[in-house]
């Protein structure tokens, strides 16, 4: 698979919130505290509380939105009760499926997470979307797979313009420069067409925002707007655009 890059990268593992005519909705939920120490994995901020920092109530958030379902985006659904979440439906299929008899395709999952997914669509608290949807004006899930069957981005208009949350469509920003994956595929082909709906989704490449890039933090880092740690905005332009 393509990676020409060498030696270790450093992986961040974010989560978004959206606010707009006084819903809040936030994107991805990140992993579980059981699933970071099954897997190595520190978890430095619970999503309910990272709600709180940016001054929303959790018991208020009206809509989670998991752009898949690996077990670093889609762990502690349960900190948002009253909230509608948003799949895919060729996520929610591949998940529950036969693919997962297989070792090597199940062990980006976890099952308990699978399992709160299903509880919830039993309990009629799950948009399962097929395809394009837009589940509120200025924020639109687009159906774009390749990492996974059933991966969606998330766009959002914004005062600078249309963001796209590209989740794991794009891990770092240097595999949309160069062209160049990261090696964690289920259909190259579509994972590279999904690069093509990511030019064509945001204003320009620098409202483009990969899932996983230190270097998201180090472009929106801004001293002066009074954002507690490790929280950055994107509704205002990076501060610094590295030049490579």
């Amino acid at each position: 698979m393509p990676c020409a890059r060498s030696g270790a990268m450093r992986l961040d593992f974010t989560m978004w919130v959206a606010s707009y005519g006084g819903h809040t909705v936030v994107v991805d939920t990140g992993f579980s505290e059981r699933a970071g120490d099954r897997r190595g994995r520190r978890l430095d901020l619970r999503p309910a509380e990272a709600v709180r920092r940016v001054g929303a109530d959790p018991g208020q958030v009206s809509d989670v939105v998991l752009t898949h379902l690996h077990f670093d985006h889609a762990g502690n659904i349960g900190d948002f009760p009253g909230a509608r979440v948003n799949v895919q439906a060729d996520e929610l299929a591949y998940t529950t499926g036969k693919p997962m008899t297989h070792e090597a395709l199940n062990h980006f999952y976890e099952s308990d997470d699978i399992v709160d997914v299903v509880r919830r669509v039993h309990a009629g608290d799950v948009r399962v979307a097929e395809g394009d949807v837009e589940p509120a004006p200025g924020l639109e899930l687009h159906l774009v797979g390749g990492h996974t069957r059933g991966l969606q981005i998330v766009r959002v208009h914004t005062r600078r313009g249309w963001v796209v949350l590209a989740s794991d469509a794009l891990h770092y920003y240097a595999n949309f420069q160069e062209r160049n994956p990261f090696p964690a595929i289920l259909d190259l082909g579509r994972l590279l067409d999904g690069y093509e709906r990511l030019g064509e989704l945001a204003s320009s490449p620098d409202h483009i925002v990969p899932g996983h890039d230190p270097e998201v933090f180090e472009r929106y880092a801004d001293p002066d707007a009074g954002l507690p740690d490790g929280v950055v905005a994107l509704h205002t332009p990076p501060a610094t655009v590295p030049a490579h």
